[in-house]
C-alpha cells in the first residue's frame, strides 16, 4: 500500500505564492505517474496537474504558466509550486497516484487552499 501525506495549504492573497508538498510512503515502487486534483466547495474533483516518474508533466488549461509540479523520486516526494494565484484556485488540493500492478489508487487527506483579500 502506499501512503500520501500533503502539506503546505494556507490563506493567501490574490497573486501570492504558495507551494504544496505531498510524501509518499509504503510500496513507492509500485507507483510513477503522481498527480494534483483539486476539489471547491460543491464541485466535482478537477485534476490540476501530473507528473510521471521520467518527469513528463501535465496541466490544466486553467493552471498553465502558474503553477509548476515536480517530483524527487529518491525522496519520494512530490511538489506544486502555485504562482500568481487567483481567488478561483480556492479548493481542497488532493496528493493522488495508482498502483501500476492493481490499479488501486490512492489518495493523501488534503490540504486547504485559499485566496482571498
Amino acid at each position: 500500500q502506499v501512503q500520501l501525506v500533503e502539506s503546505g495549504g494556507g490563506l493567501v492573497q490574490p497573486g501570492g505564492s504558495l507551494r504544496l508538498s505531498c510524501a509518499a510512503s509504503g510500496t513507492t515502487g509500485t507507483i510513477n505517474v503522481m498527480d494534483w486534483y483539486r476539489q471547491a466547495p460543491g464541485k466535482k474533483r478537477d485534476l490540476v496537474a501530473s507528473i510521471t516518474g521520467g518527469g513528463s508533466t501535465n496541466y490544466a488549461d486553467s493552471v498553465k504558466g502558474r503553477f509548476t509540479i515536480s517530483r524527487d523520486n529518491a525522496k519520494n516526494t512530490m511538489w506544486l509550486q502555485m504562482n500568481s494565484l487567483k481567488p478561483e484556485d480556492t479548493a481542497v488540493y488532493y496528493c493522488h497516484t495508482k498502483s501500476m500492478y492493481t490499479l488501486r489508487d490512492y489518495w493523501g487527506q488534503g490540504t486547504q487552499v485559499t485566496v482571498s483579500s
